[in-house]
């Protein structure tokens, strides 16, 4: 485990494996507001490197054990300027860029303003924002403020994932008392920052492997016509439709989710 050091109060914590084997790329797993490297790190990564391929997982600013300086507002920008420097600093080869819900967004913005690429995967993030969509998005940040991650996904858990997954950590949630998030703290400020994201990519600009992945039991962000409509817009495009997940695919599904990125990785290495 390793940080980049952005200045005396900004890191980047990030976890890197390179390839076991030459010429295989490296999977560069982008975090949604909420994540963590753990979520990637438990089955995925591990699945992957076996097979030979690189990984790189990192959290955010504000996320675990990645710092920022008082004052900072941890925002849209900001989030992909990180992205960009940490891919420049390691360089790992033939990177793919995973990215689950807006950490897809954030990786279509980073390789569109330069950040080197050999392929993109999209894990439930093909959207428009919608009125019930921006009204979720702005309602977070109060659930955070007012009662934690805990409030949060105690509310959202079952509208985002599957029955059987919802059901198995649901005692995990339904707890309380929930107590409110220091408005200082990563968690918060990236979710104040959140409503603010620019949502309208032009996403026919993606000009290299994309590979789309959405689950049918996300109840709050999947909108199939609007999907249907901007995977259709990818030049290079590749799309699975699972009846089987929600939103949360790498705990949901993490070996199901290793077993596609590796052949989205195999396909990309033969080019």
């Amino acid at each position: 485990m390793s940080d980049l050091q952005l200045d005396p109060d900004n890191s980047i914590f990030y976890l890197h494996r390179p390839p076991a084997r030459e010429g295989a790329p490296t999977f560069v797993f982008v975090n949604a507001l909420t994540g963590s490297t753990d979520h990637w790190e438990a089955v995925v990564a591990p699945e992957l490197r076996k097979l030979g391929f690189g990984t790189l997982s990192y959290n955010f600013r504000g996320q675990d054990k990645s710092t920022f300086s008082r004052g900072t507002d941890l925002t849209n920008s900001l989030i992909v300027d990180d992205l960009i420097r940490l891919l420049h600093e390691i360089s790992p080869p033939t990177p793919i860029l995973a990215g689950l819900s807006i950490g897809g967004l954030y990786a279509s913005q980073a390789y569109s303003r330069g950040a080197s690429a050999g392929g993109i995967v999209l894990l439930n993030t093909l959207r428009e924002i919608n009125p019930r969509i921006a009204w979720i998005n702005d309602a977070l940040p109060h659930y955070v403020a007012t009662g934690g991650a805990d409030l949060f996904m105690g509310l959202m858990m079952p509208l985002l994932t599957n029955p059987d997954f919802a059901s198995g950590v649901r005692s995990n949630y339904l707890t309380g008392p929930y107590s409110p998030l220091d408005p200082d703290h990563g968690h918060a400020n990236l979710m104040r920052n959140s409503v603010d994201t620019h949502w309208d990519f032009d996403w026919s600009s993606l000009d290299l492997p994309v590979l789309s992945i959405t689950g049918s039991h996300d109840r709050v962000y999947r909108d199939p016509e609007v999907i249907d409509r901007l995977f259709a817009l990818l030049p290079d495009g590749r799309r699975e439709d699972w009846d089987n997940a929600g939103h949360l695919i790498p705990l949901e599904r993490p070996e199901r989710l290793a077993e596609s990125l590796a052949r989205f990785a195999a396909e990309i290495e033969q080019q």
